[in-house]
């Protein structure tokens, strides 16, 4: 059981601006024996919800973009949803890349994105990570 908390923690953590590595604990859990199915669904849940945080920070934080401690400069923001528009929503099935897959999700906040298309998009697109990086970790357990 606290394995399985320790990957939730980590992928939630990972899909925030934090720099966490939710693919070591995983690849650790297989090794381990646990179904992968299991590990699959729970890393997927947490990296999710991960992302609704920065989505939520994108719709209701952006009224702070003048301030200081903002994280994105004007011109980011703008450059980041000019990128969206020309690509839309189904760009979200990319959330997952290790560089920008944040900045997606907090953009889509921004613009305003439904919550329900969100989830699904960015949940099919973290899920279909994990199974390669459970598939990928399957296999190389195989050639130890």
């Amino acid at each position: 059981m606290l394995g399985y908390l320790t990957l939730f923690g980590a992928a939630f953590l990972s899909a925030t601006i934090l720099p966490f590595y939710s693919e070591v604990i995983l690849f650790a859990l297989a090794r381990d024996g646990e179904p992968g199915w299991a590990l699959i669904l729970v890393a997927t849940v947490g990296n999710t919800l991960g992302a609704v945080v920065n989505w939520v920070l994108g719709k209701y934080l952006l009224k702070y973009k003048d301030r200081r401690w903002f994280y994105f400069k004007e011109k980011q923001l703008h450059r980041m949803q000019n990128w969206f528009n020309h690509y839309g929503v189904w760009s979200l099935l990319l959330a997952w890349l290790p560089l920008g897959g944040d900045a997606l999700t907090f953009i889509a906040g921004v613009m305003k994105v439904r919550l329900w298309v969100f989830l699904i998009l960015v949940g099919i697109g973290k899920a279909v990570r994990y199974v390669a990086v459970f598939y990928f970790s399957a296999a190389s357990l195989n050639w130890l």
